[in-house]
C-alpha cells in the first residue's frame, strides 16, 4: 500500500477542527471540491466513513475521531518543529481568559493598568476551552478558574470566590423575601455540578424537587437571574457587577466558598517576559484588594433588610 498523501491528512485535520469544509478549504487554499476529493480518498483507503455531513457543517464519526486522535498530535509536532523560534516581544502581551471573567472582573480594572504602562500592547483572547501553550506559541499566559494544578504550567493564586443566593429586585417584589427554611419554595436556577445541595446542607432547608431552568454557562445563568427568571446561587465574581448595578440582590448574609479559585497560569517560556511580570504584579495587587473587600468575605456585614412589599403594601409569598 502506498503512503498516504500528507496534504490529504492536513485537509482532514483542518476539516475536523473547523467543522466546515468551506473554511477548511480556504485555510488550505483549495476548492471545496478538491478538499472533499482528498477526504474521500482517505475514506476509501480506510474503508471507513470519517465525517457525517449536515446542513451546518461536518462532524467526525467514531472512526474519524479515532484517526484524528492518532494523527493530529504528530502533524502538530511537525508544524511546531518547523516554526522559527522567535522571541516574543516584551511590550506585547497575549492573555487567554474566560469571557465571563473578562467582562465582570478584568476589563473594568484594565484601564488603570494600561494607563500605568502605556508602552504595553495587550491582547485579550476569550476562550472557554483548554489552551495548549506548547502549540499556541502566541499566547503568553491565561487566567483560569480551577483547582490550581495544571501539568507543566506555573500557577499564581489570585483569589478564592464565594457563592450566595441572589435574585432580581423584581422577583423579590413579586414573590416576597425568602428565608433559609422556605427558599426551596421559590423558583431556583440550577447548573451542571451546581452546589445547591451543599448550600442547603450547610445553612438549612432542603433542595427543591426540580429547578425552573438549568444553564451550562455561568454568565447566562446570572443574566437569567437578573431578568427575574429565578434565584441563582450566584458566584460573587460574576454577580457583583449586577448587584452594584441594582439588577441582583443578595438574599442572605451567609456565603459558601467555591471549590475552585482564580489563577494566573503560564508556561516556563513566559517566565522572563517583562510585560507579563508587570501584569502579574498588578494583577496580584488588584486581586488582594478585591479579596479583602466585602465581596470576598465569608459573611457580609450590612444593615437589616426591609421586607419586599407589593404595591398594596402586603408581602407576598411564593407558591410551592
Amino acid at each position: 500500500m502506498s503512503r498516504p498523501p500528507l496534504q490529504a491528512l492536513l485537509g482532514f485535520i483542518a476539516a475536523a477542527r473547523t467543522g466546515n469544509l468551506t473554511r477548511a478549504a480556504e485555510s488550505m487554499h483549495l476548492t471545496v471540491s478538491a478538499l472533499s476529493h482528498q477526504i474521500r480518498g482517505i475514506e476509501e483507503r480506510l474503508d471507513r466513513r470519517l465525517f457525517v455531513r449536515g446542513a451546518r457543517g461536518v462532524k467526525l464519526t467514531e472512526h474519524g475521531q479515532a484517526l484524528y486522535d492518532r494523527v493530529a498530535p504528530h502533524l502538530d509536532a511537525i508544524e511546531q518543529a518547523l516554526q522559527p523560534r522567535m522571541r516574543r516581544r516584551d511590550d506585547a502581551l497575549a492573555i487567554t481568559l474566560m469571557p465571563s471573567f473578562a467582562s465582570s472582573w478584568l476589563v473594568p480594572r484594565l484601564p488603570g493598568f494600561l494607563a500605568a504602562h502605556p508602552q504595553l500592547e495587550i491582547s485579550l483572547q476569550s476562550n472557554v476551552g483548554v489552551v495548549d501553550f506548547a502549540r499556541d506559541m502566541e499566547i503568553d499566559a491565561g487566567i483560569r478558574f480551577g483547582p490550581g494544578k495544571w501539568p507543566g504550567l506555573e500557577a499564581v493564586h489570585l483569589f478564592d470566590d464565594w457563592m450566595t443566593p441572589t435574585a432580581s429586585p423584581a422577583l423579590i417584589e413579586r414573590l416576597g423575601q425568602p428565608t433559609l427554611s422556605n427558599l426551596r419554595d421559590f423558583p431556583l436556577l440550577g447548573a451542571p455540578g451546581g452546589r445547591w445541595s451543599e448550600w442547603f446542607a450547610r445553612f438549612g432547608g432542603s433542595p427543591p424537587d426540580r429547578f425552573v431552568a438549568i444553564f451550562d454557562d455561568s454568565e447566562n445563568l446570572h443574566r437569567a437571574a437578573a431578568e427575574g427568571m429565578g434565584i441563582v446561587l450566584g458566584r460573587m465574581t460574576l454577580a457583583r457587577p449586577l448587584i452594584e448595578a441594582g439588577r441582583l440582590v443578595e438574599l442572605f448574609d451567609e456565603r459558601l466558598k467555591t471549590e475552585f479559585a482564580h489563577f494566573l497560569v503560564y508556561p516556563s517560556r513566559s517566565r522572563d517576559h517583562r510585560g507579563l511580570a508587570l501584569f502579574r504584579d498588578w494583577l496580584q495587587e488588584e486581586a488582594a484588594r478585591y479579596e479583602a473587600s466585602d465581596a470576598m468575605t465569608g459573611k457580609r456585614s450590612r444593615a437589616p433588610r426591609k421586607p419586599a412589599r407589593t404595591g398594596s403594601g402586603r408581602r407576598t409569598r411564593a407558591v410551592r
